[in-house]
């Protein structure tokens, strides 16, 4: 093993706590988003389901938004956000609004499957699985690695109150691996936005058709 994949390895093994956190925090989101569902009352959930309704209906008419306009929305909305991450990892005080971000993504993930299987079962779940999963398998892993980076230079931040000239030279690395990854995530965003915009309206037509 090369030098340079070991140091790799204890660097990854060292803030896994800080990946396995942030994954527990939007699971927790999660939970709380089904809990939710759960919590409304019979006229609630009737009235957002007739607004669901109301929607697939234009689903099986064509008449949705149209895919670039819904690129230029989905992508900028995720780009917020990604660069939002970016800048409170900047902050030490901003980590606590990083962990309320990741925990609000899984409550509306969380909320948004669960209404739809509490709604209308096995179908929901489908109709899930072809609108909701296929961009969020690689906006989900975005955002916890956003958030995880985010608090990583955060604790950079905080032991350089306290560093020796040799821990300046690390913050700087620590900087430029930031900046990379986050460059990457752009990149993920990016290719998320294109599978919502373009992949996901006909997979969900093709359900909708099929429970209609």
């Amino acid at each position: 093993m090369s030098k340079k994949s070991f140091r790799h390895k204890i660097e990854l093994s060292q803030y896994s706590s800080i990946y396995l956190f942030m994954f527990i925090l939007f699971l927790i989101g999660i939970i709380f988003g089904a809990i939710i569902v759960n919590s409304m009352n019979f006229i609630q959930k009737q009235d957002l389901y007739f607004y669901l309704e109301q929607f697939f209906g234009k689903v099986v008419e064509g008449a949705i938004i149209q895919e670039g306009q819904l690129f230029h929305t989905s992508f900028f909305y995720h780009l917020k956000y990604i660069l939002m991450i970016f800048i409170l990892g900047f902050s030490i005080i901003g980590i606590p609004v990083i962990w309320i971000f990741i925990f609000m993504k899984g409550i509306v993930i969380g909320f948004s499957v669960g209404f739809l299987v509490n709604q209308m079962g096995w179908y929901g779940f489908l109709l899930a699985a072809a609108s909701i999963a296929p961009q969020n398998l690689l906006i989900i892993p975005a955002y916890l690695v956003a958030g995880s980076m985010a608090m990583i230079l955060s604790l950079h931040l905080i032991r350089k109150l306290f560093a020796t000239r040799l821990y300046h030279h690390m913050l700087k690395k620590a900087f430029t691996q930031y900046v990379t990854v986050y460059t990457g995530l752009i990149i993920v965003v990016f290719g998320a936005s294109l599978i919502e915009s373009f992949v996901s309206p006909f997979t969900m037509k093709l359900v909708v058709d099929f429970i209609l």
